[in-house]
């Protein structure tokens, strides 16, 4: 009965550590969104979205060239990052012991833990100094390719889960390999992929350092790729540091709308992601 009482003891013990454990892994978030509830809930209004900013001094206005810039940014960043994403994904899980697949994969393990700020300094280096002007087709591309090995190592994982039945089903009724990849694998593996895909998204959505160094940002309305342009991260950073409390209370505002676009894009990856692999435990 003494080891029996042991073991129950010890089970009580580190249950009630996990679920401490799990209480202090939310806690950071939870006291997140609370303080930028409580900071900028009230400076968000209708014409946070449809205005620009004012000048110093006069109250109100908005950020909606961030808000349209920055969905430029992650639009061009998706366009490039995505097709080289999901191709190298699908290269490595149907190569998977060749040479090139594993240097490919070892590389893009080193680039997915490589620093923003490393990656927007090579970006300013070989997509802005050469041009002689910052651009958003630059800021474009240094997020696209930070996009590229999250996406990539997503894509392999998720077909590695297509079982090989499939495969040897397709290739069996005459279907090419290529053939049998696109149409079969991919297709059969596209929930998770699109899963991977959004996460990466909402990844790259709030990065500030790569821009400083290609899109600049922009205080007036631009949609032009060739010109420097607006982003929420840019100008919450440019807000935050100033002296003006309108300022201030506009960074918060911008704070509070760029975690909310994070979470969306996060729940519609779980909500992929619940119709992919929920479905079949119902």
């Amino acid at each position: 009965m003494s080891a029996l009482r042991r073991r129950k003891a010890g089970n009580i013990v580190m249950l009630s550590l996990t679920y401490v454990a799990s209480v202090l892994a939310t806690l950071p978030l939870l006291f997140i969104l609370f303080h930028l509830l409580q900071k900028g809930a009230s400076t968000v209004s209708p014409d946070f979205f449809t205005h620009m900013p004012r000048p110093v001094g006069e109250a109100g206005g908005g950020m909606s060239n961030a808000i349209v810039g920055t969905l430029i940014l992650i639009g061009i960043a998706g366009a490039i990052g995505l097709p080289v994403g999901i191709g190298a994904g699908l290269y490595l899980a149907e190569k998977r012991t060749g040479a090139l697949a594993m240097t490919v994969r070892f590389l893009s393990d080193v680039l997915n833990g490589l620093p923003s700020i490393v990656l927007g300094i090579f970006a300013w280096q070989f997509l802005v100094r050469p041009f002689g002007n910052f651009s958003a087709l630059a800021g474009g591309i240094a997020l696209g390719a930070m996009m590229i090995p999250l996406v990539t190592r997503t894509t392999e994982e998720m077909i590695r889960l297509v079982p090989n039945s499939l495969r040897e089903a397709a290739l069996a009724l005459g279907y090419p390999r290529w053939r049998t990849s696109l149409s079969v694998i991919l297709r059969t593996a596209l929930p998770g992929i699109v899963t991977g895909a959004l996460v990466a998204i909402a990844r790259i959505a709030g990065e500030t350092a790569p821009l400083l160094f290609t899109a600049f940002g922009n205080q007036f309305w631009s949609t032009a790729l060739r010109e420097p342009i607006a982003a929420l991260p840019l100008q919450i950073f440019a807000y935050a540091i100033s002296p003006y409390d309108e300022w201030h209370a506009q960074a918060w505002a911008g704070a509070l709308v760029l975690i909310v676009i994070v979470l969306v894009i996060s729940l519609a990856a779980r909500h992929v992601t619940r119709a992919r692999f929920g479905s079949s435990t119902d």
